[in-house]
């Protein structure tokens, strides 16, 4: 009896433990609301605020804060909470805490939708938008968790199916940018989230769409708990678990549509909320219920969006403060968050298991020959088909004669800039494969490429860094310091990975999270340097062969002739070190010199490539993996195939995005993300079904 009356303190603890969390959010949110107020291009003070607040403001300052700085913090503080409350429901439904609506594509089939419909004149009033925006969004998530699963086992798998989709969303985005400049005017900027706001208009429409979704999840709450803890409990316990899970998912992004018509996509808070939140629950107990959850879910993305916003304004000036995206610091202070959570989650042995792709053990040395003469043909056919395309045909005939000194001016000015080009995407192509080939076969991973790690991030963020720095700067020194940038990227990733267990998957996440820093910080240098010139940025980040000469191909030129008789002396060492550790060591092999040496080759080539036509994602990973299902997993006859499907890959992109809305042109890079985003989602479907085989 004495234990039943003992209970009282406690409960009462853990009652003073969530009111004291709540108290806390309480006042950040009237704190950073204050200061949010104050800050501006206009000298408005906290006084002036006061006064506004028992009406003794002067006009000046009234209009100020109503229409300008009030919108901008409400909108903060509704797009957090929405963010918020989504990222803990889609966790919720897929038992995964790496869910969200960035991690889910959810912001990306969003804003898609939205740019696709203002690219093509059509005008829509906001709730209008707001619709397109959830039927985007909505595909996208429902086609991510169907790759995945809502098991809670498949966390790479699913952050990898949402990023490769993502990716693909976001590079016909930014084509439908490129192609319809003048109609989407201002949407690049969004489309990195900002929470600028002309009036209050926006917020009084989306504010009760907001409210009513929260209202309906927590009217959901009981039943989301029962979900949560598993199909099976719920489904005895009454709950039809499907039709729950559905109305949560769609509820989740409807709230995510309104957050990205409101502000565009802000990345990581959707993660980074409820991410928190149910990081907080053994201490706060309770918390862990939905009816609580969600509530404190919302506060804590207003808390950290708002923040952030807090954060940009007073780091740098308040005029270039209206420039800069507020999703750019969410996105580095949220990809910092999911590196320490990274090392922190729970893999499982069935996570381990890398898509094959149907990898052949072997083949025999004569259809290997075959295969490689076919290639060698189909890259000597497509670097033809490259110089005789474009805005302006040419034939056979014209190529000899500027061959021989005979072309005419026209023809003459066209080889001179097109043959440049046709070669710095064969030789980066090339480059690109044989990094990503390396990098799989050191880490162990067939998903650990340069792009998908950070690496090619980390040499376009040292590019960008020295281009917008230092004026005039020469082709060596861009060179140099992409190289840089790929070796801190991988230093970086390598040495975190190894701290907290040197895990492939747990390489991958922080390699992810490396990468959408970098992204970021690419586009926060962007915007402060040229703000206006969106088509710059939209061309650098997507890759391009645009303006290559001669002596931009000496550098990958040099790097493929400097590593090639690496690569040829260590083909045996890295079939070793691809299997594990032991066995190299028994058979004599220095594995920690020998990795170093092969990860530098890796940072080099990529360096290089990066250099020369800027970021490219997907290359390293796609040829590899086809050149291991055509010829084997062996590196003497993986690495020759692999360089030859990155160079007939980049060239084909290129050609096209050259060719097919001439003379208009596409960026290389979002033609290799459109191409190769398929064939990644359908080695993690092939992955799903071969695991789901297995069991």
């Amino acid at each position: 009896m004495l234990t039943l009356t003992k209970p009282g303190p406690p409960a009462v603890r853990r009652r003073g433990r969530a009111a004291l969390l709540g108290t806390g959010l309480a006042a950040l949110l009237l704190l950073g609301s204050a200061v949010h107020l104050t800050q501006g291009t206009a000298s408005v003070d906290a006084l002036d605020v006061l006064r506004l607040l028992f009406r003794g403001a002067s006009g000046d300052t009234t209009a100020v804060v109503v229409e300008s700085r009030l919108p901008r913090l409400l909108s903060a503080l509704l797009v957090g909470a929405a963010l918020g409350v989504a990222g803990s429901v889609l966790q919720s439904v897929s038992r995964n805490i790496l869910a969200s609506p960035d991690t889910l594509a959810v912001n990306a089939g969003a804003h898609l939708s939205v740019v696709a419909v203002a690219a093509f004149g059509v005008s829509l009033p906001l709730l209008g938008a707001a619709g397109v925006a959830f039927a985007g969004g909505l595909a996208a998530a429902v086609f991510v968790l169907a790759l995945s699963g809502t098991g809670g086992t498949g966390i790479v798998r699913l952050v990898l199916a949402g990023t490769a989709i993502a990716l693909a969303l976001i590079s016909v985005t930014q084509v439908l940018l490129l192609l319809y400049a003048q109609e989407t005017r201002g949407l690049f900027a969004w489309g990195e989230g900002s929470l600028e706001q002309n009036g209050l208009a926006g917020v009084r429409t989306l504010g009760p769409l907001v409210g009513l979704a929260l209202a309906a999840l927590l009217g959901l709450a009981r039943r989301l708990d029962l979900v949560h803890v598993g199909d099976d409990h719920a489904r005895t316990l009454g709950v039809h678990v499907g039709r729950v899970r559905f109305a949560a998912i769609g509820l989740a992004v409807l709230l995510a549509a309104a957050a990205v018509t409101l502000a565009g996509p802000i990345g990581f808070v959707g993660l980074a909320a409820p991410a928190l939140a149910r990081l907080l629950a053994p201490v706060v107990p309770g918390l862990h219920r939905h009816a609580a959850l969600i509530p404190f879910s919302a506060a804590l993305g207003a808390v950290l969006l708002l923040g952030a916003d807090v954060l940009l304004r007073a780091i740098i000036s308040p005029q270039r403060a209206l420039e800069v995206p507020t999703g750019v610091v969410t996105t580095i202070l949220g990809a910092i968050f999911l590196i320490v959570l990274a090392r922190t989650a729970r893999i499982t042995s069935a996570t381990a298991e890398p898509p094959a792709a149907g990898a052949r053990s072997g083949v025999s040395a004569i259809r290997y020959r075959v295969v490689l003469v076919v290639l060698a043909l189909a890259t000597v056919g497509v670097a033809v088909g490259a110089v005789l395309l474009g805005d302006a045909k040419l034939l056979l005939g014209d190529v000899v004669n500027w061959l021989s000194g005979q072309a005419g001016p026209l023809v003459t000015g066209v080889l001179d800039t097109r043959v440049p080009r046709v070669v710095a995407a064969l030789l980066a192509g090339a480059a690109l494969a044989l990094g990503g080939a390396l990098t799989q076969a050191v880490a162990r991973n067939p998903l650990a490429e340069p792009g998908m790690i950070g690496v090619v991030g980390g040499a376009g963020l040292g590019a960008v860094t020295v281009i917008t720095l230092v004026s005039g700067v020469g082709f060596w020194t861009l060179t140099g310091a992409a190289g840089l940038g790929a070796a801190l990227a991988m230093a970086v990733v390598f040495a975190v990975a190894a701290r907290g267990g040197f895990t492939s998957e747990r390489l991958v996440l922080i390699g992810f999270g490396v990468h959408a820093a970098t992204q970021a910080v690419v586009t926060l240098l962007i915007t402060l340097s040229d703000p206006w010139n969106e088509t710059k940025a939209l061309t650098w980040l997507g890759g391009s062969t645009y303006g290559r000469t001669l002596t931009h191909l000496v550098p990958m030129a040099l790097v493929l002739v400097l590593t090639a008789p690496v690569l040829v002396r260590m083909r045996r060492e890295l079939d070793l070190l691809a299997l594990d550790d032991e066995t190299p060591r028994v058979l004599g092999v220095p594995v920690v010199r020998s990795r170093l040496l092969l990860l530098t080759c890796a940072v080099l080539l990529t360096g290089a490539a990066v250099a020369g036509i800027g970021v490219l994602t997907f290359v390293g990973l796609v040829a590899p993996h086809a050149a291991r299902a055509i010829v084997g997993s062996r590196h003497s006859r993986l690495l020759p195939a692999a360089a030859l499907l990155g160079a007939i890959l980049v060239c084909v992109a290129d050609t096209v995005g050259r060719t097919v809305i001439a003379p208009g042109q596409l960026p290389a890079g979002l033609m290799t993300a459109i191409i190769g985003a398929p064939y990644f989602v359908w080695l993690l479907y092939r992955h799903r079904r071969g695991s789901a085989l297995s069991r």
